[in-house]
């Protein structure tokens, strides 16, 4: 069994497939119309493991909404991206505009710095510090 898609609630497709691609380097990957208001749209990490995508998915229901703000409140982050080095990738999303939370953080095994992609989601960016076994 394999993890194929994960996903992240947005408030507008269009600003999450301009953020996730233009300020995050992503590319786009699938991009089918469901409906009136539904777009199946799916992004991947040029970095990231082969076949792996994040579903950009509209928030068409109001539970969607009110989950998505109480995280935003709570300080707690949507989802988790990876990266070799967070201090260097916090200042490449500064320099594109993108709001990083303060500085990265040793937090035992791992580096992290949240930031906000703009859609009413915090992101988590974590760095390793502890290579596997």
């Amino acid at each position: 069994m394999q993890i194929k898609v994960t996903s992240v609630m947005v408030d507008d497709q269009e600003k999450a497939l301009a953020f996730y691609t233009q300020k995050l380097g992503f590319t786009k990957m699938a991009d089918i119309q469901m409906g009136p208001s539904y777009r199946w749209l799916t992004v991947v990490s040029p970095e990231g493991i082969d076949g792996a995508e994040l579903s950009l998915d509209p928030m068409n229901m109001e539970a969607s909404k009110v989950y998505q703000k109480a995280l935003y409140e709570a300080n707690t982050p949507i989802n988790a991206f990876v990266t070799t080095d967070v201090d260097a990738e916090a200042q490449k999303l500064r320099e594109r505009g993108v709001v990083v939370r303060g500085e990265p953080v040793n937090m035992g095994p791992i580096k992290a710095v949240m930031f906000e992609d703009g859609c009413g989601n915090l992101i988590h960016l974590i760095q390793p510090l502890i290579k596997p076994e």
